[in-house]
């Protein structure tokens, strides 16, 4: 059962296209991510599907509600975490998710237990009643997915959710992701440019890149295509005296350095480097989701 459909959408401002044509459909309790730079179309993406823009052309149905006809449907079927801080600083984590319930309707009667339910979900039950600007950079993350939780939605949107915090928070913010996908059965989608997220947390991936979702498919899957692992080689002279070597499966020259995609690797590195010389330096490591995109667009994601 499909969840969201995306059709033809297409958002264009002035001479600059955003979002070019993508089609899409996520399922149910599915955890999906849009892997790609700053400025490659995500978050654009994101804020159609929740109807805060319009789309120059195109229509995507959410829980089963267009866009388009339906807006304040999809709204009420929806839960929305911005990429900057959206809560109001000088009031208490109570007091934000309070004026969030009235906002969506939740009966009175039900108001505080669910704003308990959702502050032990995020861990900030005993935070409860304390001032939203005495919070860590982490904790107001978690009040605001919390925040966005409290209506019981259907889809949870997170866009760049753990940008900008540490290496340790950013694994308990992923914790509680996992944690709403697979006990609530919650669909949850999310832009990243971050490799290492989108590999831990989604089931499918769509790569997307000046607008167009250049590649779709598992993480695993995506890796699994490039077919080896990656050595990097750096040097002002480098020259491969035979680049058909048929444990190589793909090269790629970059103005910094050479990627190279080979075969079994603990077997092959040391025929590949009697067959280069100018080397100043090598890495080597498995394929990740910064690879496939390098292959795919010739840049890297952070690019």
């Amino acid at each position: 059962m499909f969840i969201i459909e995306i059709k033809d959408l297409y958002k264009k401002y002035k001479e600059i296209i955003a979002v070019n044509k993508i089609n899409l459909s996520i399922e149910k309790g599915e955890i999906f991510g849009f892997l790609g730079p700053n400025g490659a179309g995500k978050t654009t993406t994101l804020m159609m599907l929740t109807t805060l823009i319009k789309p120059t052309s195109g229509t995507a149905t959410v829980n089963g509600y267009d866009i388009i006809k339906n807006p304040l449907k999809v709204r009420q079927s929806i839960g929305m975490v911005f990429q900057d801080p959206s809560s109001d600083p000088v009031l208490t984590a109570y007091e934000n998710l309070k004026l969030h319930a009235f906002l969506y309707n939740v009966p009175l009667k039900e108001i505080d237990i669910k704003i308990d339910y959702v502050l032990e979900l995020v861990d900030l039950i005993k935070r409860k009643n304390d001032i939203v600007k005495t919070y860590s950079g982490g904790m107001r993350r978690r009040m605001e997915i919390a925040r966005g939780l409290i209506h019981t939605p259907e889809i949870l949107f997170l866009d760049e959710p753990t940008l900008g915090l540490d290496p340790q928070t950013r694994g308990h913010i992923w914790e509680y992701i996992k944690k709403l996908a697979e006990e609530k059965k919650m669909t949850v989608i999310l832009t990243t440019h971050y490799m290492e997220e989108a590999e831990k947390l989604c089931k499918r991936v769509a790569i997307i890149d000046h607008g167009k979702i250049v590649a779709l498919d598992t993480p695993d899957n995506l890796k699994r295509a490039l077919g080896g692992d990656i050595v990097i080689l750096k040097g002002k002279n480098i020259n491969i005296k035979d680049e058909k070597l048929k444990f190589i499966k793909n090269i790629l020259k970059t103005d910094n350095y050479i990627q190279i995609t080979i075969e079994n690797c603990e077997k092959n590195l040391s025929g590949l480097l009697k067959n280069i010389d100018g080397i100043e330096s090598i890495e080597v490591h498995p394929v990740n989701l910064n690879d496939v995109f390098l292959s795919l667009t010739g840049k890297e994601i952070r690019d």
